[in-house]
């Protein structure tokens, strides 16, 4: 069944989203706010059904294509960056005010990127992770398209860097040569890693590598013009320009107001907090304890710290297990830079009663960021939020916001 509907918005994850003459919600891949459609039906529910795209009747003035994302998840491909950036502070706003969290007098702000623009909206990405697999045709390498686990074959990136590009084919044909030549036991080992990683820095150059991470392999990043050793299979924001924004935008905040005890949770390889430290001017001054999970990242921080002079205690455990040790937070600042999944209702609950004094909450996840705000609002007001376009052409994006203790 065709139906014509009309697109009141754009949801977190990039779908269209309008309503039938039933009153049922309708879910349109590809369709913009504002747009007039033509769907087909091709799942229903009680309240809502799906759609695919078939025709745009009314076309919203930021839309600039009409064909195919050239690889999964780019779903913005055919709307302008302008109308990308606007849908995607219209996410966010919406999904505080729907939690009821008081917004600040500025609202929801985009955080600028210097020099950015539409032409950096491609070409990216620092790290990508191709799957291969054996096909009607032959090999495929490139990028899962869900839900049917279809690989999309990329001999050429849109969203990567060139430098990975240049390598692309190079890579590509080494990778298949060990899928095709040689003993087969050999092969199959090679077939079994399933994925090859390319990951580049302006100090490292590309490597890249079949199945897990070269353990003695540490790639060299950069924030705040300062070097960071991070492990090949380590955490480090895929976009440097924006990741480095979102560095300085942390520690300009605590640089305004520095704390003689600063909390990083999550803290991966210690680059906020360690930033904030030398942003201040006060190493020495500030007492930085960190907490992560994972071992080898830890030791990662620990070995930053340790280079960039700053006196600094990092704990490898998770992070809801290592609260009570943390000790006394009244008046400190603390950084929560979770994954997706946002932080557990522990850590929540031991925030809102801790009496630190000022909470940077950064997430990858506007869903579980307003989760944890929403367990924090009790006690903690939000003094600003700013998103930073991390993921262009894609329906993710990065949020910082700055929370202040009430009373």
């Amino acid at each position: 069944m065709t139906t014509s509907v009309y697109i009141a918005k754009s949801i977190y994850g990039g779908d269209g989203i309008g309503r039938l003459s039933d009153g049922r919600v309708v879910f349109v891949p590809g369709a913009f706010a504002g747009e007039h459609v033509k769907a087909e039906i091709v799942e229903e529910k009680r309240r809502f059904v799906r759609a695919r795209l078939v025709e745009v009747e009314d076309a919203s003035p930021d839309r600039t294509g009409y064909s195919d994302p050239p690889v999964p998840g780019m779903v913005y491909s055919n709307l302008s960056c302008a109308g990308e950036c606007a849908a995607k502070s219209s996410q966010l706003a919406e999904a505080l005010e729907r939690a009821r969290i008081a917004l600040p007098p500025g609202g929801v702000r985009r955080s600028p990127v210097a020099g950015g623009g539409e032409e950096e909206s491609l070409g990216y990405r620092n790290k990508a992770t191709y799957r291969f697999a054996k096909s009607a045709d032959g090999w495929k390498l490139g990028y899962v398209r869900e839900p049917g686990h279809e690989i999309v074959d990329v001999e050429r990136d849109p969203l990567a860097v060139a430098a990975i590009n240049d390598r692309l084919g190079e890579i590509r044909r080494s990778v298949f040569a060990l899928l095709t030549r040689g003993a087969g036991g050999v092969r199959r080992a090679v077939e079994g890693k399933a994925a090859v990683t390319v990951r580049w820095t302006r100090r490292s150059g590309v490597q890249w590598w079949l199945g897990d991470a070269p353990q003695g392999l540490v790639m060299k990043e950069e924030a705040m013009g300062r070097v960071f050793d991070v492990p090949a299979d380590g955490f480090w924001q895929v976009n440097p320009a924006v990741g480095d924004a979102l560095v300085k935008s942390v520690a300009a905040a605590f640089a305004r107001e520095p704390a003689e005890r600063l909390v990083d949770l999550y803290c991966g390889v210690g680059v906020l907090g360690i930033s904030c430290v030398c942003a201040a001017g006060r190493n020495g001054a500030v007492r930085l304890s960190g907490v992560e999970s994972g071992r080898r990242a830890a030791e990662f921080a620990r070995r930053n710290a340790a280079f960039h002079g700053v006196e600094a205690s990092f704990a490898a455990e998770e992070t809801a297990k290592a609260l009570s040790r943390l000790g006394d937070v009244r008046g400190a600042t603390v950084i929560t830079d979770p994954p997706r999944g946002g932080m557990e209702p522990k850590t929540v609950r031991w925030l809102a009663q801790s009496g630190a004094e000022r909470i940077f909450c950064v997430s990858c996840d506007p869903a579980t960021l307003v989760r944890d705000l929403k367990g924090l609002d009790a006690a903690y007001a939000v003094e600003s939020v700013d998103w930073f376009n991390m993921f262009p052409r894609t329906a993710r994006f990065e949020t910082l916001a700055v929370l202040r203790r009430r009373g």
